[in-house]
């Protein structure tokens, strides 16, 4: 049987465990010292941020968003309603276990059912626990490494 995950928005409340997730250091290394949560990051006026929770206990986060929203962005050429998602996972002990793909998965699956003709995402080119989890649901790598606003990505997409 497929695990199934939880998705509630991401709300304020969630400021000090976001903030806790983001200083594991298997998370710091690819998120980076700046913190990305405040209100309007929590808002989801540009980004749809959410945490995941697995039989009831919040361990991750994710967030999808449009990139036609900045004019810079490096999926900007995909179709209207493609999606972008970020990731990470905030309790050390359930990294390795098949969580990442298993609620990615799930949550493309909501995204795909919404519209979405196109999923990307951007992981560091040295992140190869990540690059592995999103291979596992169906990104494939689209491009080379390159530099972007947001840091050296490697892009990937999953058509639907």
């Amino acid at each position: 049987m497929p695990r199934r995950y939880g998705f509630r928005a991401a709300s304020l409340d969630d400021l000090p465990m976001l903030r806790r997730w983001l200083a594991v250091p298997e998370v710091a290394r690819w998120w980076g010292a700046d913190d990305p949560f405040d209100a309007e990051a929590l808002a989801g006026t540009r980004h749809w941020p959410h945490i995941v929770s697995l039989d009831g206990t919040p361990f991750a986060y994710i967030q999808h968003y449009d990139p036609q929203g900045w004019p810079d962005h490096p999926f900007r050429h995909l179709p209207p309603g493609s999606r972008g998602i970020d990731q990470f996972i905030g309790l050390p002990d359930l990294l390795g276990q098949g969580h990442g793909p298993g609620f990615i998965r799930q949550h493309m699956a909501t995204l795909y059912a919404a519209g979405a003709p196109v999923i990307c995402t951007d992981p560091h080119p040295d992140n190869a626990r990540a690059i592995a989890a999103y291979r596992k649901c169906g990104f494939e790598v689209v491009g080379a490494p390159r530099d972007t606003p947001w840091g050296r990505i490697l892009p990937m997409e999953a058509p639907a």
